[in-house]
């Protein structure tokens, strides 16, 4: 037995022959303070590549991860949405581009008809107004029969314009409301698929003038009175108030224009009558009705702006001819030609361009209140599987097919 200094066994009984290394200091823990190096099990510092963060979606906050909406369908003039002003715009050149013999030929036509009888009575004016050619001389019955003539002509113009500018504004919403799937049509056919809507057309254009004619007509008959029967000390002061009134005139015409936009489209493409028509363009304006106001008299400055631009140089041309060229009839020709071109080009354009706008804006309302973007956008798909725009289209724009209507 040994006393406890001898040697042991080298393997005690029961044990293996084949042991694990004797106990050390445990290898250094992988979880290491913030800051200082990881440690691999041999004692080594981890060499770990810094962490690359994908990159966010271009151009949007979310980050990584986010999926923008799909495109929307644009298989004609405008994309298949609720639109913004420019795209309203952009949508009204691309009327002229996608039609342009059934649009600007049209177009063309309504302008010639319109400008004739104002651009002889302007013709006429200068070449037979003494106060221009010989104002020394003049008599006060020169004067008036000259702007008589001058004021009949006006009349008479607005009065073609009115039947002309009717019949175009139902034509080119047919050919609007076709043009939004990426269709087609010639004026012909459009004038097949319009004339049906012009008596109801009429009488909603009639009711507009009504009710935008009506006040103005009272306002000059008292201004009138009052001129006629004032002493005159009051002239300065009657002219002082109707230059007053002549913004608010104003305001009050952009009002109902804007309330009553929507009506002829109401017409052609809902086959609605003359007071439904009006009472639906009052309820879609409703709710957006300063945006439309705003959209309407910036179509209406552009228009003006266009056709003053444009008209200016035959204008002047036209009055310089009726002036200095003598009281012949070759000069009132001449001025009236003149005239006529000046006209006739201006209003080709600004004529379906603030029918196009007001036609896309009545969509934009649809779209925008009763979901017909979804109706246009399912008739779109269709439309594309069988590879062109079938005259069914144009009866999507029926009530009937969205809600809310």
């Amino acid at each position: 037995m040994s006393d406890g200094h001898g040697s042991l066994p080298e393997t005690p009984p029961g044990w293996s022959a084949e042991q694990p290394p004797p106990y050390s200091a445990p290898p250094a823990s992988p979880w290491t303070a913030p800051g200082s190096p990881q440690q691999g099990l041999a004692g080594q510092p981890y060499e770990q590549a810094p962490a690359t963060p994908r990159p966010p979606y271009p151009g949007h906050p979310y980050g990584h991860g986010y999926m923008p909406p799909p495109p929307a369908l644009r298989p004609g003039i405008i994309p298949l949405r609720p639109l913004r002003l420019g795209e309203m715009l952009d949508g009204a050149i691309k009327l002229f581009r996608s039609n342009p013999k059934a649009v600007l030929g049209l177009s063309a036509v309504a302008a010639l008809v319109v400008s004739i009888p104002v651009a002889v009575a302007q013709g006429f004016f200068f070449n037979s107004a003494t106060i221009y050619t010989d104002p020394v001389n003049a008599t006060p019955d020169d004067v008036y029969g000259a702007m008589a003539g001058l004021f009949g002509g006006s009349l008479v113009s607005l009065a073609v314009q009115f039947v002309v500018v009717t019949i175009l504004t139902g034509v080119l919403t047919r050919i609007l409301g076709r043009a939004v799937f990426g269709g087609t049509m010639s004026a012909g056919e459009a004038w097949r698929l319009s004339r049906g809507r012009m008596p109801a057309l009429f009488g909603v254009l009639g009711l507009m003038a009504v009710i935008m004619v009506a006040p103005l007509i009272v306002f000059v008959v008292l201004v009138v009175a009052v001129v006629v029967s004032a002493p005159a000390e009051m002239i300065g002061l009657v002219d002082l108030v109707v230059l007053l009134m002549l913004p608010f005139g104003f305001l009050y015409y952009m009002f109902f224009k804007s309330r009553f936009a929507f009506a002829p489209a109401a017409v052609v493409l809902e086959g609605r009558g003359p007071l439904d028509a009006m009472r639906r363009s009052w309820r879609l304006v409703t709710g957006d009705f300063w945006r439309v106001f705003g959209i309407v008299l910036l179509t209406w400055v552009l228009c003006l702006l266009v056709s003053n631009i444009i008209g200016f140089p035959f204008s002047l041309f036209g009055t310089a001819a009726g002036v200095l060229g003598g009281t012949t009839a070759v000069t009132a020709v001449v001025s009236a030609l003149f005239l006529v071109v000046g006209y006739t080009l201006s209003a080709m354009l600004t004529y379906p361009f603030e029918a196009a706008v007001a036609g896309l804006l009545y969509a934009d309302r649809r779209m925008r209140g009763e979901a017909f973007d979804l109706v246009l956008q399912t008739a779109a798909v269709e439309q594309q599987r069988q590879g062109w725009v079938h005259e069914s289209a144009d009866d999507l724009w029926h009530p009937s097919n969205s809600a809310g209507s």
